[in-house]
């Protein structure tokens, strides 16, 4: 159960990063790197929430695989 529960917050994680990742490359977010210098908070906060859906798969893999005798 938790393997699944694993790859399921993995495959959204890696979603997540690539949806931040098209958005970064968008035209709002050229256009506000242009004026402010930084990416659209949309587009930061899908990279974000990517990473910790990826860490949090990680934290539940390992955290599954454990067994004590």
């Amino acid at each position: 159960m938790n393997a699944l529960i694993s790859l399921i917050l993995l495959i959204a994680g890696v979603a997540f990063v690539v949806l931040g990742l098209n958005a970064m490359d968008s035209f709002a977010s050229s256009f506000s790197r242009f004026f402010t210098g930084t990416p659209t908070d949309t587009s930061m906060w899908m990279l974000i929430a990517g990473i910790v859906l990826m860490s949090i798969s990680g934290l539940v893999w390992f955290r599954g695989t454990r067994h004590t005798a």
